[in-house]
C-alpha cells in the first residue's frame, strides 16, 4: 500500500508539474488540405488552399477557427509569407462576425511593405499589436517565410517575429481605449485570419496552438498614465519612434530593446560614422551591420563631419534604414574646425557673424549631403544658448526650413536639447516638412521623449507629419549619390 501511495503521489506531482508548466499538446489548426474547422465571414472566396498553403487574397474578410472551448491563455505559432504590398493579420480573443472589421479582440499585424490602406498612410509593420503597441521598423522581407509567435497569459501579451520579441504588453485593469476599439481587450475567444483587399496576398502554413494554464497577473512596469499616453498615440497611428539612440555610456543593445518594449517606444540605433569614429569605411560598416542583423530596432547611420561622404560607398550607406547628420561640425571662414558641443573648439568672434556663417553651413550641408534627417537642429554653442530666441530670427529659421523642404529632409525634434522651439516647428509644419523624434543620449538614460510629446500637442502635429524611412529605391544616397566634397 505504501508503495502504491508513493507511486500515486509521483504521478500526481508529475501531472501538476506538467499543467503548471503549460506543456499541453500542440494542436494543428490548419490541415494543409482544406479549410475544415474554419468559417469565413463576408467574401469567403478570399480564402483558399493551394499547394498545402492557406492563401489570403481578396476582398475584406475574416476566417475564424471554430472551437467549442474558447482560448484564454495560449501560445500560437505560424509561418507566414507576404507578397509585396500585402496586408493581413491574426486576431485572438475574438468572435465570429458576419461582416466588417472585427470589433472584439486583438490583432497582430502582418504587413512588411504595404504603405497605404483606404486612402490613409499605413506605417504599422509586422508584429504590431495593432493600435495598442505598434511596430514601425521592418524586420522581415516580402517573399520570405518567417515565424510569428503570439503568447498570451492573463494580462500579458508577447509577440515574436523570427523569435525576436517585438511586443511585450501588459494590459492595465482599466486600459484606455478609443470608441472604435472599445472591445480590444483581453478575455477569451477564438482566432481569425484577415484578408484585407484584392491587391493583397499572404500565405500561411504550420498554424498550431497550445493552451497554457492559469497564472497570476503580471504587474505593470510603467504607470497607467504612461500606458494611456502611448496607447492614445498608437491608436491614432502616430509613429512613436526615437530615431536617435546611441549605444554609449554603458548602454547595451539588450538594455535598449528591453527599455523599448517596456515603454512602447520604437528605437533607431545609430553608430557614429565618420573620420576618427567607430565606423570609418565600408568594411567596418559591414561588420557593424552584422551585429545588428535581426534586432528589433531601426538601423540608423549618424554621418559625422563633412568628410563622411568620401569614406563610404552609396551601396554601403543604403544598407541603413535612414541617415542623419547635424551642423555641429564645420570649418569656419578662417579655416578653424568648429565642434560646437565642445567649448574649447568653438570660435565666436562676433555673434551675428557666427550665426550667419552657421546658417550658411546648414544650407550647404543639407543641399549637398544625401541624408534623411537634420538632427540636433538649431543647437548653438553653450556660450550662445542663453540668447537662442534672439539669435534664431525668423529670417534664419526660414532659410533652414527652405533648404530642408527643397531637399526633402525631415527635421528632428530633439528631446535632449529641447530644440527647435515651437515657433519653428509650426513654421516647418506649415511648409510641409516631416518630423522625427530623437534623444541623442549622452549616456545610458534614454528618457521618454517628453519634449517631443509636448510638441505634438503644442504644435498640432498629426501622424501624417511624422517621417518614416523611405523604401530602398528612394533612399537619398541612391537617388542623389555622394558628392566628392562639401562646398560652402
Amino acid at each position: 500500500m505504501k508503495k502504491y501511495t508513493f507511486l500515486l503521489a509521483v504521478v500526481v506531482a508529475a501531472a501538476l508539474s506538467s499543467c503548471q508548466s503549460g506543456t499541453d499538446e500542440w494542436v494543428e489548426l490548419f490541415n494543409g488540405k482544406d479549410l475544415t474547422g474554419w468559417k469565413a465571414s463576408e467574401n469567403p472566396e478570399s480564402f483558399s488552399v493551394e499547394d498545402g498553403l492557406l492563401v489570403c487574397s481578396g476582398g475584406p474578410s475574416h476566417l475564424f477557427y471554430e472551437t467549442s472551448e474558447p482560448f484564454r491563455n495560449f501560445e500560437l505559432l505560424a509561418e507566414v509569407k507576404t507578397a509585396p504590398m500585402a496586408n493581413s493579420g491574426i486576431f485572438f480573443h475574438t468572435a465570429f462576425q458576419e461582416e466588417g472589421w472585427l470589433k472584439k479582440g486583438y490583432e497582430v499585424q502582418v504587413n512588411n511593405t504595404c504603405a497605404a490602406v483606404d486612402n490613409h498612410r499605413e506605417t504599422r509593420k509586422t508584429g504590431s499589436l495593432y493600435g495598442i503597441r505598434n511596430v514601425y521598423y521592418p524586420l522581415v522581407n516580402d517573399q520570405e517565410w518567417f515565424t510569428l509567435r503570439i503568447r498570451v497569459v492573463e494580462n500579458h501579451v508577447e509577440v515574436f517575429v523570427n523569435e525576436a520579441k517585438v511586443v511585450d504588453y501588459i494590459q492595465p485593469e482599466n486600459p484606455w481605449r478609443s470608441e472604435n476599439r472599445a472591445e480590444r481587450l483581453l478575455g477569451e475567444g477564438t482566432f481569425a485570419i484577415q484578408a484585407h483587399d484584392p491587391g493583397s496576398t499572404t500565405w500561411y502554413r504550420f498554424l498550431k496552438v497550445r493552451r497554457l494554464p492559469e497564472a497570476e497577473k503580471t504587474a505593470l512596469r510603467v504607470e497607467e498614465a504612461w500606458d494611456t499616453t502611448v496607447t492614445q498615440l498608437m491608436d491614432s497611428g502616430f509613429p512613436l519612434v526615437d530615431y536617435h539612440v546611441h549605444l554609449k555610456g554603458g548602454l547595451m543593445m539588450e538594455q535598449a530593446i528591453e527599455n523599448s518594449l517596456m515603454l512602447g517606444i520604437n528605437y533607431g540605433i545609430a553608430p557614429n560614422c565618420g573620420l576618427h569614429f567607430p565606423v570609418t569605411n565600408d568594411q567596418s560598416l559591414a561588420a557593424y551591420m552584422d551585429t545588428v542583423k535581426g534586432q528589433p530596432v531601426f538601423k540608423g547611420m549618424q554621418a559625422e563631419g563633412r568628410e563622411w561622404v568620401t569614406l563610404f560607398s552609396p551601396e554601403a550607406v543604403a544598407k541603413f534604414d535612414y541617415v542623419f547628420t547635424d551642423a555641429m561640425t564645420f570649418t569656419d571662414a578662417r579655416g578653424r574646425r568648429n565642434r560646437i558641443w565642445i567649448p574649447e573648439e568653438v570660435w565666436v568672434d562676433n555673434k551675428q557673424q557666427f550665426m550667419d556663417q552657421m546658417v550658411g553651413k546648414i544650407e550647404a550641408i543639407f543641399s549637398q549631403e544625401p541624408v534623411d534627417i537634420y538632427v540636433n537642429p538649431t543647437v548653438l554653442p553653450a556660450v550662445l544658448m542663453p540668447e537662442y530666441d534672439e539669435l534664431w530670427t525668423k529670417e534664419r529659421m526660414e532659410r533652414v526650413i527652405k533648404v530642408l523642404v527643397d531637399n526633402n529632409i525631415a527635421l528632428e525634434i530633439n528631446a535632449r536639447y529641447k530644440t527647435p522651439r515651437a515657433e519653428m516647428i509650426k513654421m516647418a509644419k506649415a511648409a510641409g516638412l516631416k518630423f522625427t523624434f530623437g534623444t541623442n543620449n549622452p549616456g545610458n538614460e534614454l528618457g521618454r521623449l517628453e519634449y517631443c510629446i509636448e510638441m505634438i500637442e503644442a504644435c498640432g502635429l498629426t501622424p501624417d507629419d511624422i517621417f518614416v524611412p523611405r523604401p530602398n529605391d528612394q533612399k537619398p544616397v541612391l537617388v542623389k549619390g555622394l558628392p566628392a566634397q562639401i562646398t560652402g
